[in-house]
């Protein structure tokens, strides 16, 4: 398995590579952000190599989260946490890059974002809030809003389910909150039930359907979450910490901060069963992972610096390095792969 010591030397190899994957993965784009006090969304190809950085209008700063990057129909969402708001980029006209739309004030500092249902859902420490999206843009103002349960400070991703949301707190929550016909945050949140009594530090989620698949990071352990209940608990085996997830078809991939590695999963019903425990490995610690379109993106740091690693998945979920980016700043945060249809 491919260390980035190896991958780094031969990154330039791989990103020429790019012939042996047809379709529209070669045409696909993996975002993520500087996450700096000048935010920046940066946007790279399909090979791992730095295209575009273009100004948020706002603070980075977020720390311990995923999903602060969100995409959907020609738009992006980046999280500015620095600055309590959330940036809206739109499709240039030419269908080559993104430029600001506009910037959304949130009720708190925001940590993740998700589109779905025709809104936008910002995750912020203390609270989650819908806003209206249509051919115009998303609305300013919050058309619903819930408190989180513990509003710590732990909130860590936000995720969108058929009638309503799912977010996790660090500090032991698993929540959903209902989503009114026309897609409005409504009521409070509640606890899911069957949380496992050993639970520790809920992380990351992906979500699919009325299914979701939520990390117990501390507690080394994946959940699937169904009609707000856990229905099944799967261990990482030898992998500690399974922080992050991503889903796509039948393969679960979970980015193991603390064991530097990513897993592969295989899921299917009620099924949670890992195929691979070292998919891929890092010289840093992932921090969050994207699947899509063929292609898995992958955010490391190892503490001075941060790694944007780009993967072609074949039909077996196996993973084959495209290329890798190295960039001087440690807080690049949020990972997101657009497709063809993506960008529509």
């Amino acid at each position: 398995m491919k260390t980035f010591v190896a991958a780094a030397i031969a990154t330039l190899l791989v990103a020429g590579a790019g012939s042996a994957f047809a379709g529209s993965a070669d045409q696909a784009l993996v975002v993520t952000t500087s996450n700096t006090a000048a935010n920046q969304l940066l946007v790279f190809n399909s090979s791992g190599t730095l295209l575009k950085s273009i100004p948020t209008d706002g603070q980075g700063g977020v720390s311990g989260n995923a999903g602060g990057i969100a995409v959907s129909q020609g738009r992006i969402a980046v999280v500015n946490y620095g600055s309590g708001n959330v940036t809206v980029f739109q499709r240039d006209s030419n269908g080559e890059f993104y430029h600001v739309e506009q910037v959304v004030q949130a009720l708190g500092s925001p940590v993740s974002v998700s589109f779905g249902h025709d809104h936008l859902y910002i995750l912020t420490t203390t609270d989650v809030e819908s806003h209206r999206l249509d051919a115009s843009g998303v609305a300013p103002a919050s058309d619903g809003a819930a408190s989180l349960r513990h509003a710590d400070g732990s909130a860590a991703q936000v995720g969108v389910l058929e009638n309503e949301l799912i977010v996790t707190e660090k500090s032991n929550a698993i929540e959903t909150v209902a989503l009114t016909s026309h897609g409005a945050v409504v009521g409070t949140t509640a606890l899911v039930a069957n949380i496992p009594s050993n639970v520790n530090a809920p992380f990351g989620l992906a979500t699919r359907g009325n299914d979701a698949y939520v990390t117990i990071a501390h507690a080394n352990e994946i959940s699937l979450v169904r009609h707000d209940a856990v229905v099944t608990v799967t261990g990482s085996g030898t992998q500690s910490a399974p922080c992050w997830v991503a889903l796509d078809g039948s393969y679960l991939f979970s980015a193991n901060s603390p064991s530097k590695s990513v897993s592969r999963y295989f899921v299917h019903g009620r099924q949670i069963t890992q195929e691979v425990a070292v998919a891929a490995s890092f010289d840093g610690n992932p921090t969050d992972i994207a699947y899509h379109s063929g292609l898995a993106a992958v955010i490391d740091s190892n503490g001075t610096v941060s790694h944007v690693s780009v993967f072609g998945v074949d039909a077996e979920g196996n993973l084959t390095l495209r290329g890798m980016a190295m960039l001087n700043g440690k807080s690049t945060n949020g990972v997101a792969i657009i497709g063809d249809l993506d960008a529509r």
